[in-house]
């Protein structure tokens, strides 16, 4: 008992100043909230020009940058929602009043800070926001696909089954008048079998900047830490993705 107090003392600082390098990142980053608004964010990103490659496909480098700036996004968000969430409450709270519509202004603001946290990470990384813009869109594309995948990995498996059922009852029909019914449902779900399959071709650029994705995280991991930012429990995005998963493997 004597030997662990000492590993014990040892674990409680560090978790205390993990906690105080948290609440002061967090007061530095409502401190940048104050001083620079959403309108002189937009300015400053004005400023930014990037030409897309006309192959449309990532780079490694573009990769880690979008993964940098989404980490530094959640922190300024978090504390965006936290600000939006108070002025919104102070606002209810004097409604009808001169103070109660100064704090709806202040929700609304704080609400902008929220919808640009991505971007004001990236400029605070020092990387071109234009460049980060089309990086996301690419990467979402990617995640976006992936999901795609698993849906239709899951709709095929149930209409699979549906054309073994109908392919039996089509066997084993007496009369004409119900092979052709039969036959006209086969017929049905072969024509939806070539649309889906039209529907899963995908783009060089997209299949490529998957597979590049893939060498850092699962690529449903984009989309789950996009949808994360709205979410009022951590981790109810993650559990969302963890089923669409897991129904694309059913």
């Amino acid at each position: 008992m004597r030997r662990s107090l000492p590993v014990l003392f040892s674990l409680s600082l560090v978790l205390a100043g993990c906690k105080a390098k948290e609440l002061v990142d967090r007061a530095s980053i409502s401190k940048d909230l104050q001083k620079r608004g959403t309108t002189d964010l937009m300015q400053q990103i004005a400023k930014d020009q990037y030409t897309a490659p006309s192959d449309g496909r990532l780079t490694d480098a573009q990769i880690q940058m979008y993964l940098k700036v989404r980490e530094h996004e959640k922190k300024i968000a978090q504390v965006a929602k936290a600000e939006m969430q108070q002025h919104a409450q102070k606002a209810d709270k004097s409604k009808n009043t001169l103070a109660g519509v100064m704090q709806g202004m202040q929700a609304l603001g704080s609400a902008a800070d929220f919808v640009t946290a991505d971007l004001r990470a990236a400029k605070d990384l020092g990387y071109n926001t234009q460049e980060y813009v089309w990086v996301k869109g690419q990467v979402l594309g990617a995640s976006t696909a992936a999901m795609a995948e698993k849906f239709n990995a899951s709709i095929s498996q149930a209409a699979d089954k549906a054309y073994a059922d109908a392919k039996k009852a089509y066997d084993e029909a007496k009369d004409e008048q119900t092979k052709k019914l039969y036959a006209d449902v086969l017929a049905g779900y072969d024509k939806s079998r070539q649309e889906m399959l039209r529907q899963t071709e995908q783009d060089p650029a997209i299949a490529y900047n998957r597979q590049l994705l893939s060498k850092y995280e699962n690529a449903l991991n984009a989309f789950a830490n996009e949808l994360a930012k709205y979410e009022d429990k951590p981790g109810e995005a993650a559990e969302a993705m963890k089923k669409v998963e897991q129904a694309g493997k059913q």
